[in-house]
C-alpha cells in the first residue's frame, strides 16, 4: 500500500519532441528567432555616410570662414564693451566728485545752523532793546542777514547738488546695462568662435596625415604660403623697422611706407583671433597696428575699416591701401603693390604675403 502511494505522487517523465513534434517545434523558434532579429533591425538608424576628404576640406574652409566672420563681430562688440566700461567709470568718478562738492556744502550748512542756534536763543527785537550798544547790535544783525543769505544760496547749491548727482547715478545704471548687454554679446560671439574653431579641428582629426598634408598645402596656396613666406620672413629680419617698404611700387607717402614696413615685420607671426599684436595678429588687427605705427589710428573691425579712407578701385591700388574680400567684408590685408598683400589668413597660417586674386574681392580703401 506504502508502495502504491509513492509511485502515485511520481511525476511523469516528459519525454523528448520527436518525429512531427519536434521538427514543428524547430520551426517555430527559428520563425520567433528571425521575426525578433527584423523588429531590431526595422529600429536601427541607418549609419551615416563618411564623409569623403574633399568634403571635410570643404567644410573646415566654410567653418574658418565662419569663425573669422564671429571674429570681427568679437572685435566689434569688444570695441563697444570698451567704450561702455569707459563710461561708466567717468559716471562713477563725476559721482563721486559731486558726492564729495556736496558733503562739503552740507558740513558748511551745519556749521552756519550750529552758530545760529547758539546765538539765536532771543527775538532780534528784544536783543535791541537789551542791548547796551545798539549800534553794535544792528552792525551783527547786518552780518546775521547776509549769512541768512549765504545760508539760503547754500540750500540751493545743495539742492542742485543733489539733482545732479541724481541724474549722474541714473546715467550711470543706463551704461551698466549697456556694458551687461555688450558683455553678453562678447561672450555670444566668443562661444562662436570657440565652437566653429573646435568643430574644425575635429574633422581635421578626421583625415590621415596624407590627407591633411595635402589640405594644409592646398591652403596654404590659397593663401599666399608656400617657402616665400619663410624667405620673405628672412628678409625683412632685424630691418622690419625701416620706413621702405619692400616691393618694386613705391608706396605714395611716408606713412603708408610706414604701415607697409610694419607688415613686412609681421611676417611669419601667428594668426590669433583677437588679437592686435605685437606677438600675434587676426586680420583687422594687422592692418590697425601697421598703420598705428604709421601714426594712424584705425578703427578695429573690418566693417568700419572699409569706411576709415577713401574707397578706391582694384586698378587704382597703391602700397598701404587696406584690401577687403567677400561679401561681408569679413577679411582684409594691406596692399603691397604687384597685386600682392601681407594679411593674417586663418588659424594655423602665420601672417604671410599672398596675392589678392585668392580671395573674392570687395573693396579697397586709401587710408592716408
Amino acid at each position: 500500500m506504502a508502495a502504491h502511494r509513492k509511485s502515485a505522487h511520481r511525476k511523469p517523465k516528459q519525454r523528448p519532441f520527436t518525429g512531427p513534434a519536434a521538427r514543428t517545434a524547430a520551426t517555430l523558434a527559428l520563425a520567433g528567432a528571425a521575426t525578433a532579429t527584423s523588429a531590431t533591425g526595422a529600429g536601427a538608424a541607418p549609419a551615416e555616410p563618411v564623409p569623403t576628404a574633399a568634403q571635410v576640406r570643404a567644410k573646415v574652409d566654410r567653418l574658418y570662414h565662419d569663425a573669422e566672420v564671429a571674429t570681427e563681430k568679437y572685435n566689434g562688440a569688444k570695441e563697444k564693451e570698451a567704450a561702455a566700461t569707459k563710461a561708466v567709470d567717468t559716471l562713477a568718478d563725476e559721482a563721486a566728485r559731486r558726492t564729495d562738492r556736496l558733503n562739503t556744502a552740507r558740513h558748511t550748512l551745519g556749521s552756519m545752523a550750529t552758530a545760529q542756534y547758539r546765538t539765536g536763543a532771543l527775538d532780534p527785537a528784544v536783543q535791541l532793546a537789551l542791548s547796551s550798544d545798539p549800534d553794535s547790535y544792528l552792525e551783527r544783525a547786518a552780518h546775521l542777514d547776509r549769512a541768512g543769505d549765504r545760508q539760503a544760496s547754500l540750500l540751493s547749491s545743495i539742492r542742485r547738488q543733489l539733482s545732479g548727482i541724481a541724474r549722474v547715478k541714473a546715467r550711470a545704471d543706463q551704461e551698466t546695462e549697456a556694458l551687461a548687454a555688450r558683455r553678453a554679446e562678447l561672450d555670444k560671439h566668443r562661444t562662436a568662435i570657440q565652437s566653429k574653431l573646435a568643430d574644425a579641428r575635429k574633422l581635421l582629426a578626421t583625415l590621415t596625415a596624407a590627407e591633411r598634408a595635402a589640405y594644409e598645402r592646398s591652403a596654404d596656396a590659397a593663401h599666399g604660403g608656400g617657402p616665400a613666406t619663410s624667405a620673405d620672413r628672412a628678409a625683412v629680419g632685424a630691418h622690419a623697422d625701416r620706413a621702405a617698404p619692400r616691393s618694386s611700387v613705391a608706396a605714395p607717402n611716408s606713412r603708408a611706407a610706414r604701415a607697409v614696413a610694419f607688415a613686412h615685420g609681421a611676417i611669419g607671426k601667428p594668426y590669433v583671433w583677437g588679437a592686435t599684436g605685437p606677438n600675434a595678429f587676426d586680420c583687422s588687427g594687422l592692418t590697425q597696428a601697421a598703420w598705428q605705427a604709421a601714426g594712424v589710428s584705425l578703427p578695429r573691425t573690418t566693417y568700419t575699416q572699409i569706411n576709415a579712407g577713401q574707397r578706391v578701385s582694384r586698378s587704382e591700388l597703391a602700397p598701404g591701401d587696406l584690401v577687403f574680400f567677400y561679401s561681408g567684408i569679413s577679411h582684409v590685408g594691406l596692399y603691397i603693390g604687384g597685386g600682392q598683400m601681407i594679411h593674417a589668413p586663418r588659424p594655423g597660417a602665420p601672417v604671410r604675403i599672398a596675392p589678392i586674386s585668392q580671395m573674392p574681392f570687395a573693396g579697397a580703401t586709401r587710408v592716408a
